[in-house]
């Protein structure tokens, strides 16, 4: 275990919903507990989470107390915490300009539909929500099971930009 959990930025354009997923995610995995702490922002943060996301996340009894959409100037702040890592998982937020990260983080996109944007039924936008978990999920499993600490920066980059191709 390391003397202080890892923080970790999760990036969206309305952080409603994908950012979301991933903060609550690494937040309540246990083998993520006292490791790494995460967070989730965007670039145009929507101001809501997306209810079907919460609900997602409730089916998967993982509390949704204190989740919300906020912008990523937040985490550019002084006296934010400072990100040893920040994923964009939407395109539009990986081709923006990001604020200067605080403490020089590790960067990779793992770029994922967009399950809001999904039209049709009900039962088929709660599966874009499910699929969308479930991709990062995987993704996040890959990374913290990653031997961070016997990494060097280039190989561990290399292994952050491989995951997102998953």
């Amino acid at each position: 275990m390391t003397a202080k959990p890892y923080n970790i930025l999760f990036l969206c354009t309305g952080n409603s919903a994908r950012s979301i997923l991933a903060e609550a995610f690494v937040n309540n995995t246990a083998a993520c507990r006292g490791r790494f702490r995460a967070y989730s922002a965007g670039s145009h943060a929507k101001g809501r989470v997306h209810p079907l996301a919460l609900e997602l996340l409730q089916q998967n009894r993982m509390p949704t107390a204190g989740l919300r959409s906020k912008s990523w100037d937040e985490f550019a702040a002084p006296g934010a915490p400072s990100m040893d890592f920040v994923f964009t998982v939407c395109d539009q937020a990986a081709r923006e300009a990001c604020p200067y990260w605080p403490g020089q983080p590790m960067t990779a996109h793992w770029g994922v539909p967009d399950p809001a944007a999904v039209q049709g039924s009900e039962e088929q936008q709660r599966r874009a929500f499910r699929d969308v978990l479930m991709v990062l999920s995987r993704r996040i499993e890959l990374f913290t099971s990653l031997p961070l600490d016997k990494l060097d920066k280039l190989t561990l980059q290399k292994h952050l930009r491989d995951i997102g191709k998953r």
